[in-house]
Protein backbone atom coordinates (compact mmCIF):
# COMPACT_ATOMS: atom_id res chain seq x y z
CA UNK A 1 0.00 0.00 0.00
CA UNK A 2 1.33 3.27 -1.04
CA UNK A 3 1.56 6.24 1.44
CA UNK A 4 -1.23 8.17 -0.29
CA UNK A 5 -3.14 5.41 -0.36
CA UNK A 6 -2.51 4.95 3.19
CA UNK A 7 -3.59 7.91 4.49
CA UNK A 8 -6.55 8.18 2.31
CA UNK A 9 -7.81 5.51 4.65
CA UNK A 10 -6.56 6.99 7.73
CA UNK A 11 -8.38 9.83 6.54
CA UNK A 12 -11.96 7.71 6.24
CA UNK A 13 -11.46 5.79 9.41
CA UNK A 14 -11.05 9.17 11.20
CA UNK A 15 -14.35 10.25 9.70
CA UNK A 16 -16.17 7.07 10.50
CA UNK A 17 -14.85 7.47 14.01
CA UNK A 18 -16.24 10.91 14.49
CA UNK A 19 -19.10 10.03 12.81
CA UNK A 20 -19.84 7.48 14.81
CA UNK A 21 -19.11 9.63 18.10
CA UNK A 22 -21.72 12.40 16.65
CA UNK A 23 -24.43 9.77 16.07
CA UNK A 24 -24.41 8.48 19.68
CA UNK A 25 -24.26 11.45 20.83
CA UNK A 26 -27.32 12.93 18.99
CA UNK A 27 -29.29 9.61 19.58
CA UNK A 28 -28.27 10.04 23.55
CA UNK A 29 -28.94 13.45 24.21
CA UNK A 30 -30.59 15.10 21.20
CA UNK A 31 -29.21 17.63 18.37
CA UNK A 32 -29.55 20.55 19.64
CA UNK A 33 -28.09 19.23 23.38
CA UNK A 34 -24.61 18.41 21.41
CA UNK A 35 -21.91 20.68 20.81
CA UNK A 36 -19.13 20.35 18.48
CA UNK A 37 -16.55 20.33 21.49
CA UNK A 38 -18.48 17.44 22.73
CA UNK A 39 -17.99 15.50 19.93
CA UNK A 40 -14.68 16.95 19.84
CA UNK A 41 -13.56 15.31 23.23
CA UNK A 42 -15.62 12.13 22.06
CA UNK A 43 -12.85 11.17 19.79
CA UNK A 44 -10.04 12.87 21.25
CA UNK A 45 -9.61 15.83 18.76
CA UNK A 46 -9.48 19.34 18.94
CA UNK A 47 -11.79 21.26 17.75
CA UNK A 48 -9.64 22.36 14.78
CA UNK A 49 -9.18 19.08 13.13
CA UNK A 50 -12.71 18.44 13.29
CA UNK A 51 -13.50 21.17 11.36
CA UNK A 52 -10.66 19.77 8.74
CA UNK A 53 -13.56 16.77 8.21
CA UNK A 54 -16.68 18.70 8.89
CA UNK A 55 -17.53 22.11 8.10
CA UNK A 56 -20.21 22.23 11.00
CA UNK A 57 -22.52 20.29 13.35
CA UNK A 58 -25.32 20.31 10.57
CA UNK A 59 -22.87 18.73 8.29
CA UNK A 60 -22.51 16.03 10.81
CA UNK A 61 -26.02 15.49 11.14
CA UNK A 62 -26.31 15.11 7.44
CA UNK A 63 -23.42 12.32 7.72
CA UNK A 64 -26.05 10.80 9.82
CA UNK A 65 -29.08 10.67 8.74
CA UNK A 66 -27.82 9.51 5.49
CA UNK A 67 -26.33 6.38 7.46
CA UNK A 68 -30.09 5.70 8.02
CA UNK A 69 -31.63 6.23 4.97
CA UNK A 70 -28.80 3.91 2.96
CA UNK A 71 -29.44 1.24 5.05
CA UNK A 72 -33.43 1.85 4.40
CA UNK A 73 -32.91 1.71 0.70
CA UNK A 74 -30.64 -1.27 1.15
CA UNK A 75 -33.97 -3.33 2.70
CA UNK A 76 -36.61 -2.05 -0.09
CA UNK A 77 -33.62 -3.22 -2.53
CA UNK A 78 -33.69 -6.49 -1.25
CA UNK A 79 -37.85 -6.79 -1.25
CA UNK A 80 -37.49 -5.32 -4.99
CA UNK A 81 -35.25 -8.24 -6.17
CA UNK A 82 -37.45 -10.88 -4.44
CA UNK A 83 -39.17 -12.84 -7.37
CA UNK A 84 -43.14 -12.11 -6.15
CA UNK A 85 -46.00 -10.52 -7.40
CA UNK A 86 -45.63 -6.45 -7.10
CA UNK A 87 -48.12 -6.06 -4.34
CA UNK A 88 -46.39 -8.96 -2.80
CA UNK A 89 -43.78 -6.66 -3.00
CA UNK A 90 -45.32 -3.56 -1.64
CA UNK A 91 -46.01 -5.58 1.79
CA UNK A 92 -42.45 -6.64 2.18
CA UNK A 93 -41.37 -3.20 1.76
CA UNK A 94 -44.34 -2.25 4.37
CA UNK A 95 -42.67 -5.02 6.66
CA UNK A 96 -39.40 -3.67 5.45
CA UNK A 97 -39.95 -0.14 7.19
CA UNK A 98 -41.57 -1.56 10.08
CA UNK A 99 -38.19 -3.72 11.30
CA UNK A 100 -36.20 -0.58 10.18
CA UNK A 101 -38.32 1.77 12.32
CA UNK A 102 -37.85 -1.09 15.89
CA UNK A 103 -33.91 -2.12 14.75
CA UNK A 104 -32.95 1.60 14.37
CA UNK A 105 -35.81 3.55 16.66
CA UNK A 106 -32.97 6.72 16.75
CA UNK A 107 -33.20 7.42 13.10
CA UNK A 108 -36.31 8.32 12.60
CA UNK A 109 -36.59 11.12 14.99
CA UNK A 110 -33.33 12.72 13.97
CA UNK A 111 -34.17 12.80 9.99
CA UNK A 112 -37.33 13.86 10.94
CA UNK A 113 -35.50 16.69 12.51
CA UNK A 114 -33.16 16.78 9.65
CA UNK A 115 -35.57 17.39 6.75
CA UNK A 116 -37.31 20.13 8.52
CA UNK A 117 -34.40 21.97 8.49
CA UNK A 118 -33.02 24.62 6.07
CA UNK A 119 -29.67 22.95 5.07
CA UNK A 120 -26.82 23.74 2.91
CA UNK A 121 -27.19 22.62 -0.66
CA UNK A 122 -23.07 22.67 -0.73
CA UNK A 123 -22.96 19.65 1.98
CA UNK A 124 -22.42 16.83 0.05
CA UNK A 125 -24.20 13.86 2.61
CA UNK A 126 -27.17 16.32 2.00
CA UNK A 127 -26.86 15.45 -1.65
CA UNK A 128 -26.30 11.72 -0.75
CA UNK A 129 -29.47 12.37 1.16
CA UNK A 130 -31.95 13.70 -1.32
CA UNK A 131 -30.44 10.85 -3.69
CA UNK A 132 -30.93 8.01 -1.32
CA UNK A 133 -34.92 9.18 -0.75
CA UNK A 134 -35.69 9.43 -3.99
CA UNK A 135 -33.98 6.01 -4.91
CA UNK A 136 -36.46 4.88 -1.77
CA UNK A 137 -39.78 6.27 -3.65
CA UNK A 138 -38.48 5.01 -7.27
CA UNK A 139 -38.16 1.47 -5.90
CA UNK A 140 -41.69 1.40 -4.01
CA UNK A 141 -43.40 3.21 -7.37
CA UNK A 142 -41.77 0.35 -9.37
CA UNK A 143 -42.89 -2.35 -7.02
CA UNK A 144 -46.63 -0.96 -7.52
CA UNK A 145 -46.18 -0.30 -11.37
CA UNK A 146 -44.60 -4.03 -11.63
CA UNK A 147 -47.70 -4.95 -9.30
CA UNK A 148 -50.54 -3.02 -12.15
CA UNK A 149 -48.38 -4.80 -14.42
CA UNK A 150 -49.10 -8.39 -13.40
CA UNK A 151 -52.24 -7.68 -12.52
CA UNK A 152 -52.23 -7.78 -8.52
CA UNK A 153 -52.69 -3.98 -7.79
CA UNK A 154 -55.72 -1.82 -9.45
CA UNK A 155 -55.00 -0.37 -12.96
CA UNK A 156 -56.82 2.75 -12.60
CA UNK A 157 -54.20 4.14 -9.46
CA UNK A 158 -51.50 6.38 -10.29
CA UNK A 159 -47.68 4.76 -9.29
CA UNK A 160 -46.18 7.55 -7.81
CA UNK A 161 -49.24 8.71 -5.91
CA UNK A 162 -49.69 5.42 -4.58
CA UNK A 163 -45.83 5.66 -3.27
CA UNK A 164 -46.59 8.74 -2.10
CA UNK A 165 -49.74 7.78 -0.20
CA UNK A 166 -47.82 4.95 1.14
CA UNK A 167 -44.72 6.61 2.53
CA UNK A 168 -46.52 9.59 3.64
CA UNK A 169 -48.97 7.04 5.42
CA UNK A 170 -46.13 4.53 6.51
CA UNK A 171 -44.14 7.47 8.02
CA UNK A 172 -46.88 9.10 10.12
CA UNK A 173 -47.94 5.75 11.98
CA UNK A 174 -44.64 4.12 12.64
CA UNK A 175 -42.99 7.39 13.91
CA UNK A 176 -46.72 8.44 15.85
CA UNK A 177 -46.28 10.48 18.66
CA UNK A 178 -47.11 9.70 22.05
CA UNK A 179 -50.19 11.66 22.40
CA UNK A 180 -51.71 9.71 19.90
CA UNK A 181 -50.35 6.26 21.18
CA UNK A 182 -52.10 7.21 24.78
CA UNK A 183 -55.32 7.98 22.90
CA UNK A 184 -54.78 4.49 20.96
CA UNK A 185 -54.06 2.39 24.02
CA UNK A 186 -56.86 4.38 25.83
CA UNK A 187 -59.49 2.27 23.47
CA UNK A 188 -57.68 -0.79 24.62
CA UNK A 189 -55.41 -1.22 21.87
CA UNK A 190 -51.40 -1.09 21.63
CA UNK A 191 -49.21 0.86 18.60
CA UNK A 192 -48.57 -3.04 17.35
CA UNK A 193 -52.18 -3.55 16.31
CA UNK A 194 -53.02 0.01 15.04
CA UNK A 195 -50.29 -0.67 12.69
CA UNK A 196 -51.36 -4.33 11.89
CA UNK A 197 -54.39 -3.29 11.73
CA UNK A 198 -53.80 -0.58 9.12
CA UNK A 199 -51.80 -3.27 6.96
CA UNK A 200 -55.87 -4.94 6.61
CA UNK A 201 -57.47 -1.40 6.06
CA UNK A 202 -55.05 -0.34 3.36
CA UNK A 203 -54.71 -3.28 1.59
CA UNK A 204 -57.89 -3.80 -0.28
CA UNK A 205 -57.67 0.28 -1.58
CA UNK A 206 -54.83 -0.70 -3.98
CA UNK A 207 -55.12 -4.87 -4.23
CA UNK A 208 -56.78 -5.43 -7.88
CA UNK A 209 -58.83 -8.62 -6.64
CA UNK A 210 -60.17 -6.45 -3.86
CA UNK A 211 -61.47 -4.14 -6.08
CA UNK A 212 -63.36 -6.42 -8.24
CA UNK A 213 -65.73 -7.43 -5.53
CA UNK A 214 -66.99 -4.06 -5.72
CA UNK A 215 -68.66 -3.71 -2.07
CA UNK A 216 -69.16 0.11 -2.09
CA UNK A 217 -68.34 3.03 -4.83
CA UNK A 218 -68.12 6.55 -3.51
CA UNK A 219 -69.71 8.97 -6.15
CA UNK A 220 -67.82 11.85 -5.30
CA UNK A 221 -70.14 14.49 -7.24
CA UNK A 222 -72.81 13.09 -4.42
CA UNK A 223 -70.41 15.68 -2.38
CA UNK A 224 -70.89 18.37 -4.61
CA UNK A 225 -73.29 19.90 -2.80
CA UNK A 226 -70.96 19.93 0.31
CA UNK A 227 -68.23 21.77 -0.89
CA UNK A 228 -66.09 18.51 -0.96
CA UNK A 229 -64.19 19.77 -4.40
CA UNK A 230 -66.44 22.64 -5.45
CA UNK A 231 -68.74 23.02 -7.98
CA UNK A 232 -66.14 22.41 -11.49
CA UNK A 233 -66.10 18.62 -12.35
CA UNK A 234 -62.61 17.19 -11.73
CA UNK A 235 -60.63 14.81 -13.96
CA UNK A 236 -57.41 12.90 -13.52
CA UNK A 237 -55.22 11.90 -16.20
CA UNK A 238 -52.97 8.91 -15.79
CA UNK A 239 -50.63 7.68 -18.35
CA UNK A 240 -52.74 4.74 -19.89
CA UNK A 241 -56.00 5.94 -19.13
CA UNK A 242 -58.14 8.99 -18.61
CA UNK A 243 -60.92 9.54 -16.31
CA UNK A 244 -63.33 11.29 -15.23
CA UNK A 245 -64.25 11.44 -11.38
CA UNK A 246 -67.39 13.98 -12.37
CA UNK A 247 -68.95 11.02 -14.69
CA UNK A 248 -68.04 7.96 -12.78
CA UNK A 249 -70.47 5.59 -12.42
CA UNK A 250 -71.83 2.65 -9.06
CA UNK A 251 -70.90 -0.52 -10.85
Amino acid sequence: MGISERKKREKEQRRKEILDAAETLFFSHGYDKVSMDAIADTVELNKATLYLYFKNKDDLLAGVVLRGIRILRRKYTECAETQVPGMTKIALMGHAYYRFTREHPDYGPLTKFYSNRDYSEENPCAAEFRKECQTCRMILRNAIQEGIDDGTIRNDLNPFLISMYLMVTFQGILSLEDKWKRVIEAEGFSHEDFIREFARFITPAIDAQASKKKPYFLEIKDLDSYGFFGNEPIEIEFPKRKRSIETTKKK
